[in-house]
């Protein structure tokens, strides 16, 4: 194949071959099959395909008993579904997709294999979530046919593939898969072959800030989730989130992705997530993780401060930023507001003197008298705000704080006095992955924003939340945390810079 027009999806009269019969395999056949192309499936185990098979019928049985199928739209892919019991019987394929173990030698073996078998216009896809779509490639005698196709789990209801680009591949064959995903209802996004592709890639902060508070002492793993989930706009805290997905899984994505960077800080796995796992404490499927599960299970609730009387007016020096919409809130609460905008400031002066502060990656020990409250999605529509202060801060200034966020109608939880708080300091790190990724060609921003909205549920995509901060505002807040913990982790990616300070036009900076 050589890098030329685009090509169309693959017609569904054609063969798709599916190699590996695990949770994965069956899903992606399953996909294919309901697509309308007759399906192979192949397993090296025997008896497994034709199991595989058995319970892919299954499945299409209760899509008919839930009225998602009709009875003769079942009876046709059962005929279009067939075991293959060697190799050789996946010769008519158009497009070959392996699901099998993550392990390099034996995929480059199967695809090995596969050249000699299939025609030479079939086109070989991997599934791997972490191996690289080159070294696969690497041992084969026409590599530019060759793709990773990333489906996400379970593939007959999760919308995003991943059409991953090695060193060699054609233009064409990923447009081709990338054509033939959406011919199945899927929605691709194209990138290039990094380690951990678009979504692990860029996820790896949501995880590790999380991680870094608590083992910092900042806060509980419930209250941290809680922040996420109804400051931040995330659907899942990453504690419970991680419980989920199981903790072996997570922390093996996070030491590949990490070690393939070549142990880049800005990757570093858990300490606290290790010794879980060292411990057998995966997550639900072990019944204990950061939580506890089964029936006596007692779900820990996150902190929240108690009632606390608000203060009768504010006052409001310079522009707060992602914030601003609190000036109008504290209005409608019938707080009364003083703004002074000449004020170079972007703070809230309370009636105890004492400040109030939109995260920056400072602390509140450096200052006599500051409390920090934390980054929200919208401020409007967040059901709670996280709050920190040292033991430097006064007390009536964190009563009258906490106060003005319950009179806005928020939950107010306090933590420790750590840099950049929870919600800022993840969504700065996610921000910053993203202009990294971008500018070095790993995918479009429409393709990232996209698969982080429908490859891990987040409320905004990262490109598009750096733009809604403003220009600098990622940038600055990475700035201080570097200034505080040196190790290079949130040292801002020179893409960063350049987005925040390099004026587009001119070649400039711009403060």
């Amino acid at each position: 194949m050589t890098a030329t027009a685009h090509l169309p999806a693959l017609a569904p009269s054609r063969t798709v071959a599916v190699v590996g019969t695990g949770t994965m395999g069956q899903g992606i056949a399953q996909v294919a099959l309901v697509a309308g192309h007759p399906v192979r499936l192949y397993d090296a185990l025997p008896d497994r395909a034709e199991k595989a098979a058995e319970a892919i019928t299954a499945r299409l049985d209760r899509l008919v008993e839930k009225g998602r199928m009709d009875a003769s739209q079942r009876d046709a892919a059962r005929e279009r579904l067939l075991p293959a019991a060697d190799p050789s019987e996946l010769a008519d394929a158009a497009l070959v997709i392996e699901a099998i173990l993550e392990q390099l030698p034996v995929k480059q073996e199967l695809f090995t294999t596969l050249e000699d078998i299939v025609s030479e216009d079939c086109l070989l896809a991997t599934n791997t979530s972490s191996l690289s779509v080159t070294a696969i490639a690497g041992v084969l005698r026409h590599p530019g046919r060759f793709v990773g196709m990333h489906f996400f789990n379970p593939a007959p209801l999760l919308p995003l593939v991943e059409i991953v680009s090695g060193f060699a591949t054609d233009d064409a064959s990923a447009a081709r898969a990338s054509a033939t995903a959406g011919a199945w209802g899927k929605t691709p996004v194209r990138c290039t072959d990094t380690p951990g592709f678009i979504v692990n890639r860029i996820a790896r902060p949501f995880y590790a800030e999380a991680f870094a508070v608590h083992e910092e002492r900042g806060a509980d793993p419930a209250t941290i989730d809680a922040v996420l989930r109804e400051s931040g706009g995330f659907r899942m805290g990453p504690f419970e989130l991680t419980d989920l997905i199981g903790q072996d899984v997570n922390e093996a994505v996070t030491r590949s992705v990490w070690e393939s960077f070549f142990q880049d800080p800005k990757f570093r796995p858990s300490l606290a997530q290790q010794r879980l796992v060292e411990s057998g404490r995966l997550g639900r499927k072990s019944g204990r993780g950061w939580y506890a599960y089964g029936d006596e299970a007692v779900r820990p609730e996150p902190h929240t401060a108690p009632a606390t009387e608000a203060p009768s007016g504010i006052t409001v020096e310079g522009d707060l930023g992602p914030a601003a919409e609190l000036v109008a809130m504290a209005r409608e609460a019938g707080i009364a507001v003083r703004e002074d905008e000449e004020d170079a400031g972007c703070r809230i002066v309370l009636p105890s003197g004492g400040q109030l502060v939109l995260a920056d990656g400072q602390t509140s020990a450096e200052f006599r008298d500051v409390v920090y409250f934390d980054l929200a999605l919208d401020y409007r529509s967040a059901t709670r705000i996280a709050l920190s202060a040292s033991e430097v801060t006064g007390w009536e200034t964190l009563r009258q704080s906490i106060g003005l966020f319950q009179r806005l109608g928020k939950k107010v939880s306090v933590i420790g006095d750590v840099p950049g708080m929870i919600v800022a300091r993840t969504v700065a790190m996610l921000v910053d992955l993203a202009a990294d990724a971008l500018a070095r060609g790993v995918a479009s921003a429409q393709d990232i924003d996209t698969a982080m909205r429908l490859g891990v549920n987040y409320p905004l995509g990262p490109v598009e939340w750096g733009r809604r901060l403003g220009r600098a505002w990622a940038h600055e807040l990475l700035d201080e945390l570097h200034a505080r913990v040196p190790s290079g982790r949130y040292a801002p990616s020179l893409a960063l810079y350049r987005q925040s300070y390099v004026h587009p036009e001119k070649g400039g900076t711009v403060r």
